[in-house]
C-alpha cells in the first residue's frame, strides 16, 4: 500500500501531539498524587488562596435561591438551611383532627433489634425515596405508597465498627441521582429513574473504624459527606465529591496537624494522638449559597472519656465549623465543650436563619447541643447572636480539664445538675455515689452527673419557624455515672473510649419538646415526657409541629402554645423526622416508624403517611424484596458460603448466644458487655451474674431495656442469658 509523504508527516505529527499529551496527563496525576500524600499529613486537599484568586472563585452563589420547603421534601433538611419548615397549611390546627391515615407501605427489612429506623423521606416529583437501617433504598410512589424499585447493597455482616447500631438518615436526591452513603464508608449513586448503580467511590476503610452514618448533601454540582467513628479513633474528615462521576473534589480535616493553625490544641509528641483524636462529622451540614460557606458540627474526641492523653482544647472537636463549600478551606469554628471529656460533643445538624434583633437583620445559625444549651451565633463570623460567655469551671489535673467553658446566656432545655431532690426521687434508696454537674470531671470514683452522654439534643433534627421565630428541640434528661477505667491502648478498628460510661440503673430518662426563642434563647413552651424525645422535629405553616414518640405515637402540638392537638400511634417506635409534601392539591404528612436500638423501641418497617380524610384500608402495601417492583441490586458477585455443618453440635457453646446479643444487646451494651451508648457494664454487674436475673429481664425489659420476650424464642433468650452470665460477667477478671 502506498503511503505519500503529506501524510506521513501528518500522523507523525499526530502521533506526537498524543504522545505529549499523554506526557502531561501523567505529569499531572504524579504531581496531585505527591500532592494527596503530603495534605494527608497537612489535613487540607484544597485549592491555595492565590489559586483560588487567580482563577476569579467566589464561592457566593446568589443566584441559588434557598426557599422554604413546599410541594416537595427535597433535601434532608427540607431546605439547603436545614430548617425543616414547610409552608404548606391545609393540615392546620383547625383541620388536624380529620388527619387520617392514606397509605401505609411495609419496606421488608430492618427487624432485628440492632437496627434503627431514623431516616427522613426525599420526596420530588411525586417520588419519595427512603433508605432502611439494612442501607436498602427504596422508591415509592408517594401519592399511592406502591414501590417502583429497591436497591439493596451487599454489606459485610460482620462490621462491627459501629458505636451505636446499624443506621442511616438518609439519601440526597438531585441532577437525576439518589446519592447515598453506606455503613460500610461508600457513597453511591444510583439512576433515579430506575435504582440503577452509576457510581461508587470508597470513602474510608470500615475495618479502621470509619462508616457513614449520615444523609449526604447534593449543592451545586457537588456531594457532601463526613464520616463516624469518634468511638475508634479515627481522624475526623469532610469531603466534597463530584456529583456527576464521584470523584473526590477535596477534604477538610477536623484535626489539624501539629504544624497547622491550631495544631498546638494537641500534643505533638510520638504517639501522635491527634492522627487518631475523632471528632467525625456525621450530620447533615447547611449551606448559605450567598456567603457560599458550608456549616457542620464535629463530634466527639478520641478516647472519649479521658482527657489525660490529649492535653489542650483539642480542637476542632465539638466545634461549629464553616468553609468554604466550593474549596473546604477553613473560614471559622466556635468550640461548644473545650477539652470534652463527657462525651458532649454536638450532633445536632446546624440551622441557619435569618432574623431581626434590635432593629437588625442577622444571618443568623442555630445548634442544639449535648450540653442542654442552644448554641445561637451570626454565621458569618461565628461570633455570638445573643451572648455566651467564658466562665470557670472545676479542675483535675489528671484530666488536663480546660478552666474554663463556654456558657451560652438563656436558658437549658434540661436539667444540667444532679440535685439531692432527684436522688430522692429518682434513684435507689442506697445510692450513695458522688454527685455532680455540667463539666464535673471525674476520674477513678464515679460520678453520677447531668446531661448525660445521650444529650441534651443528640442526631434528632432540630426545626425553625419563621412565624413563631422559635426553634424547636428534643431533648433527653438522663443520668450517667462517668469514671475512669484502666490505660485504654489505641488499637486500629476497636474501640477507644477511655474510661466507664453507664446510665444509673433504673434511673428513669424524660424527654423535653422545647421551643425556644431565638431573640432571647429563653424557654416560650415546654412539654415534658416519662420517656427520652428521640424522633426528630418538622414545623409547618399550619401552627403546628409534628414529633415522634418511642411508644409509636406520632403527636402534634400547637407550635405557639405547645398544646397538644393531634396523635396517632404506629405499631413500632416514631424515630424519625416527619415531612410533608403535596400532590394533586393534596397536603400529605409522612413518617418512617421503624423503632430504635437505643431508644429501647419496638421495632418495624413501614413508612406511614397521613392527609386530611385518609381512607387507607388496614392493610399495608407489601414493599419487601419478594414483592413486584424494579429490583436493582448490588454490582458485587454473590459471596459463597461455606455450608451449614448439621452433624453435630457447634463447636463453640456460645455460638448462638453471641449471635443473639450482637444482633439485639450490643449497640446498648457495648461490644463484650462494656462501653455501650445506653445499658450498664455488664461486666461489672452483680445483677447479671444470676441466670435467672438474666432471663427475666431479657422477657420482660427494665426502665429503659425493651422486653424480648415476644421478639425471641425461649431458645435465644436461654442462650443470650448464658452468654451474659458466663462469658460477659467474668470478662474483666
Amino acid at each position: 500500500m502506498n503511503i505519500s509523504g503529506t501524510k506521513m508527516i501528518l500522523f507523525g505529527f499526530i502521533t506526537l501531539i498524543v504522545i505529549i499529551a499523554l506526557a502531561y496527563w501523567a505529569g499531572v496525576l504524579s504531581k496531585q498524587i505527591i500532592e494527596d500524600d503530603s495534605n494527608e499529613e497537612s489535613g487540607f486537599i484544597i485549592e491555595s488562596s492565590d489559586d483560588q484568586e487567580a482563577s476569579g472563585r467566589d464561592p457566593g452563589q446568589p443566584n441559588i435561591k434557598v426557599n422554604y420547603a413546599e410541594d416537595e421534601w427535597v433535601t434532608h433538611g427540607g431546605d439547603y438551611y436545614n430548617r425543616r419548615f414547610s409552608q404548606l397549611d391545609q393540615i392546620n390546627v383547625e383541620t388536624i383532627g380529620n388527619l387520617k391515615p392514606e397509605w401505609v407501605t411495609s419496606l421488608g427489612a430492618s427487624l432485628d433489634m440492632k437496627f434503627s429506623g431514623e431516616a427522613t423521606p426525599i420526596v420530588v416529583d411525586g417520588v419519595m425515596y427512603i433508605a432502611t437501617a439494612e442501607n436498602d433504598i427504596l422508591a415509592l410512589n408517594a401519592k399511592t405508597g406502591e414501590k417502583i424499585w429497591e436497591y439493596r447493597p451487599e454489606i459485610e455482616q460482620k462490621l462491627d465498627t459501629v458505636c451505636c447500631g446499624w443506621t442511616t438518615r438518609g439519601v440526597a436526591v438531585a441532577d437525576g441521582k439518589v446519592f447515598a452513603g453506606l455503613l460500610d464508608a461508600r457513597l453511591i449513586a444510583l439512576d433515579q429513574k430506575t435504582g440503577k448503580l452509576l457510581w461508587e467511590t470508597e470513602v474510608a476503610d470500615w475495618e479502621e473504624g470509619y462508616t457513614i452514618t449520615s444523609a449526604p448533601l447534593y449543592y451545586n454540582g457537588k456531594i457532601y459527606t463526613g464520616v463516624a467513628g469518634g468511638e475508634y479513633g479515627i481522624r475526623g474528615r469532610i469531603m466534597a465529591y463530584d456529583a456527576e462521576y464521584g470523584h473526590e473534589v477535596w477534604r477538610w480535616y477536623s484535626i489539624p496537624s501539629p504544624y497547622e493553625e491550631n495544631g498546638d490544641t494537641w500534643p505533638d509528641d510520638e504517639n501522635k494522638n491527634w492522627l487518631h483524636g475523632g471528632a467525625p462529622i456525621w450530620n447533615t451540614p447547611a449551606v448559605d449559597p450567598e456567603l457560599g460557606y458550608l456549616y457542620f458540627v464535629t463530634g466527639n474526641t478520641s478516647p472519649d472519656l479521658d482527657g489525660s492523653k490529649r492535653e489542650g482544647d483539642n480542637l476542632y472537636a465539638n466545634s461549629i465549623i464553616a468553609l468554604n463549600a466550593e474549596t473546604g478551606e477553613y473560614i471559622w469554628h466556635f468550640q461548644q465543650v473545650h477539652h470534652d471529656i463527657w462525651d458532649l460533643d454536638p450532633t445536632n445538624p446546624v440551622i441557619l436563619f435569618d432574623v431581626e434583633i434590635n432593629g437588625e437583620k442577622r444571618k443568623a445559625l442555630g445548634e442544639a447541643g449535648k450540653t442542654g444549651w442552644i448554641y445561637f451565633l451570626d454565621r458569618t463570623d461565628g461570633t455570638p447572636l445573643i451572648g455566651i460567655e467564658e466562665k470557670e469551671v472545676p479542675q483535675l489535673a489528671e484530666q488536663k480539664t480546660s478552666p474554663t467553658q463556654p456558657f451560652p446566656i438563656g436558658d437549658s432545655f434540661v436539667p444540667q445538675e444532679v440535685t439531692e431532690e432527684d436522688v430522692e426521687r429518682d434513684l435507689a434508696d442506697d445510692f450513695e455515689g458522688e454527685i455532680g454537674s455540667i463539666f464535673t470531671p471525674f476520674w477513678d470514683e464515679p460520678i453520677t452527673l447531668k446531661p448525660s452522654a445521650f444529650g441534651g439534643a443528640n442526631w434528632p433534627p432540630s426545626a425553625y419557624s419563621p412565624e413563631t421565630e422559635y426553634f424547636y428541640v428534643l431533648g433527653t434528661d438522663g443520668y450517667i455515672a462517668l469514671s475512669r477505667m484502666d490505660e485504654d491502648i489505641y488499637e486500629e478498628g476497636s474501640m477507644y473510649i477511655g474510661s466507664i460510661m453507664v446510665p444509673v440503673s433504673d434511673a428513669p430518662q424524660r424527654g423535653t419538646v422545647t421551643a425556644m426563642d431565638v431573640k432571647t434563647n429563653k424557654i416560650a413552651w415546654q412539654v415534658v415526657w416519662d420517656d427520652n424525645a428521640y424522633s426528630g422535629v418538622l414545623a409547618t405553616a399550619g401552627d403546628l409541629i409534628f414529633v415522634g414518640h418511642n411508644d409509636g405515637r406520632l403527636i402534634a402540638y400547637n407550635a405557639k402554645t405547645g398544646e397538644e392537638v393531634w396523635s396517632y400511634k404506629m405499631d413500632a417506635g416514631a424515630n424519625a423526622p416527619s415531612v410533608t409534601y403535596e400532590i394533586d392539591g393534596e397536603q400529605y404528612l409522612s413518617i418512617f416508624a421503624a423503632g430504635n436500638s437505643l431508644a429501647g423501641s419496638v421495632h418495624g418497617d413501614k413508612v406511614y403517611t397521613f392527609k386530611i380524610d385518609g381512607k387507607w384500608n388496614g392493610t399495608a402495601i407489601d414493599a419487601s424484596e419478594k414483592s413486584p417492583g424494579s429490583k436493582v441490586g448490588t454490582t458485587e458477585e454473590p459471596k459463597e458460603t461455606e455450608p451449614l455443618d448439621t452433624t453435630g453440635e457447634t463447636t463453640d457453646p456460645y455460638e448462638l448466644g453471641i449471635s443473639v446479643y450482637e444482633g439485639n444487646c450490643l449497640s446498648c451494651h457495648g461490644n463484650m458487655g462494656e462501653n455501650g451508648h445506653n445499658g450498664p457494664n455488664l461486666q461489672l454487674s452483680e445483677f447479671a451474674e444470676d441466670y435467672e436475673n438474666v432471663v427475666e429481664k431479657v422477657n420482660n425489659g427494665g426502665e429503659v431495656m425493651p422486653a424480648f420476650g415476644e421478639n425471641l424464642s425461649e431458645e435465644e433468650i436461654e442462650a443470650v442469658a448464658r452468654y451474659v452470665n458466663e462469658v460477659l460477667t467474668k470478662a474483666d477478671e
